[in-house]
């Protein structure tokens, strides 16, 4: 047996494109978001990989006849150190089901699985500590609650229209905003958008989501377009964390969302919460999307209109606190951004 060599990829050449064919043996693809890839060769033809984005390792695949003989340990070993080195401590895997019992033996602990994709972690802080202190930092009761999960991505009038109505069916209403920093208005402006539009509902709670709700770590094609089979696990990996571990943590027993006639991403995600939320005691509420003028209201299109000096319109669609906001100093620099921007958020 020849013995293994192992190799940094360099993704901006044609060895990207190896990797992506060695991958496309094992059904797997190199997600768009890898920031480092390693190979491991034989007679200089790839035999094993493994890659990593932010602190997620993902697209691992090895030869199966070559299982066993120390190469995985080998490609683990060696992403993980470089995690290290950049200092990430808490690590978590996307990968095959099939692969559970081998990360198991590296001490990863698995979080939820789809027929598809499991997601496992490994660090001080597994995801009931988190969660769990999630919930006591919120200093909330443990009656039972409605949950919604929004990027406001601004805060919009069909935003606040649907946390009004959870408002007035609900003794208590969580509204958890997506914490990712991956969308053109920042996260900790995006949160004080909705604290200060929802200011005159006394039972609404506004929180941080964290990292198990819409994140990298749960649902990265939410942030970056993905073939359709793995957004689909990802929507589900995501709505099943939700029912598992968030719902019981929390005592919500309902989720509220809008109607999604813009987004396909979303209107998929509610598609997975109304497959998954219910079985874990979640009912799902799916209500038409807030429009004025016939016209139904998103952040995307305040986004488009924001892009074209189109005050006139914005007005329409967004409450006085969100105007106020896109009217000061403090908005100039994201204003700017979007008029550049194709990103989708």
């Amino acid at each position: 047996m020849y013995e293994a060599k192992f190799q940094k990829i360099n993704l901006q050449t044609a060895e990207k494109v190896e990797v992506e064919a060695f991958l496309a043996h094992f059904d797997l693809t190199l997600d768009k978001d890898v920031e480092y890839t390693l190979v491991a060769r034989i007679q200089d033809r790839i035999v094993g990989t493994c890659s990593f984005a932010g602190n997620v390792i993902k697209s691992f695949a090895l030869k199966e006849a070559l299982q066993g003989e120390g190469i995985a340990s080998k490609l683990i070993t060696h992403i993980t150190n470089e995690m290290f080195d950049r200092g990430i401590y808490q690590t978590f895997i996307f990968t095959k089901p099939s692969n559970r019992h081998l990360f198991e033996g590296f001490g990863y602990h698995e979080i939820y699985a789809t027929n598809d994709v499991i997601l496992l972690e490994s660090g001080l802080v597994n995801i009931e500590k988190y969660i769990k202190n999630m919930f006591n930092k919120s200093q909330l009761g443990n009656e039972e609650k409605a949950a919604i999960v929004m990027n406001c991505n601004p805060f919009t009038l069909g935003h606040q229209n649907l946390i009004e109505i959870a408002s007035k069916e609900n003794k208590s209403v969580v509204v958890f905003i997506v914490e990712e920093d991956r969308s053109l208005f920042p996260f900790n402006v995006r949160y004080n958008l909705v604290k200060e539009g929802t200011k005159h509902l006394r039972n609404v709670h506004v929180l941080p989501g964290g990292n198990y709700i819409i994140s990298a770590n749960t649902f990265p094609s939410y942030f970056i377009k993905e073939d359709e089979k793995k957004d689909k696990a990802f929507k589900e990996l995501d709505a099943g964390i939700f029912g598992k571990y968030i719902a019981p943590a929390f005592n919500i027993k309902s989720r509220y969302v809008g109607t999604e006639p813009f987004c396909a991403t979303t209107d998929g995600y509610n598609k997975a919460l109304l497959e998954v939320l219910p079985n874990f005691g979640v009912a799902l509420k799916i209500l038409k999307r807030f429009d004025i003028d016939e016209r139904a209201i998103s952040a995307s299109a305040v986004r488009a209109l924001i892009k074209n000096d189109d005050w006139g319109q914005i007005e329409k669609l967004v409450p006085e606190t969100t105007l106020t906001f896109l009217r000061s100093p403090q908005a100039e620099k994201i204003i700017d951004i979007i008029k550049t921007s194709e990103t989708r958020h």
